[in-house]
């Protein structure tokens, strides 16, 4: 059994990411061609309250993110039928929800994976495994800028912050940070 876990590191690319959207269409990240950003969130699914509140800022604030050049789309590890639910249900006409993002995937973006246990608040069933929640901004060149990975579905990053944060860094040009990698503790203090 492969026990790797990847993590992503800024300025370097990302895994490839292609998905079914509810509607029809295929979201694939290397077709995006936003002027600043990407922002791909990972949500748990149509069980998970805490992301029927986040999901629906999030759709809220699209004009937003539009306005600032960035491209956004919500993806689980959901099969279709609850993606359109969650779709409709939760009322989120701008948001695009992709679905049947697969386990191997979910690793290779570093996103933790939980099992189902029963029905949560909302009345539904937990799905056998799926992945907990994320949030990426990748360059249009296809390299991590930033990233938000949980193991819980609690204190996500509020959009309002992401929004300004983005603000900032294309008024400074700011930095992709987090970018060192592979170095080991004796090589980065003799320096």
């Amino acid at each position: 059994m492969n026990t790797a876990f990847p993590h992503l590191v800024p300025r370097r690319a990302v895994p490839e990411l292609r998905v079914p959207v509810v509607g029809g269409r295929t979201y694939d990240i290397r077709n995006e061609t936003p002027t600043a950003f990407s922002l791909v969130v990972f949500y748990r699914g149509l069980h998970c309250p805490v992301c029927k509140t986040q999901l629906k800022d999030l759709d809220a604030k699209i004009g937003e993110f539009d306005r600032r050049g960035v491209s956004v789309v919500a993806i689980s590890t959901d099969v279709e039928e609850r993606a359109v639910m969650t779709n409709l249900e939760w009322q989120l006409p701008q948001l695009r929800i992709g679905y049947g993002l697969s386990l191997p995937v979910a690793r290779e973006w570093g996103l933790y994976l939980s099992r189902g246990r029963g029905k949560t608040s909302l009345g539904i069933e937990e799905p056998e495994l799926f992945s907990e929640p994320a949030l990426y901004l990748v360059r249009p060149d296809g390299t991590l800028f930033f990233g938000s990975v949980q193991t819980m579905p609690f204190a996500r990053p509020h959009f309002s912050d992401i929004l300004g944060a983005i603000d900032y860094v294309l008024k400074t040009n700011y930095p992709a940070r987090g970018e060192v990698d592979g170095v080991t503790f004796e090589s980065a203090a003799a320096k």
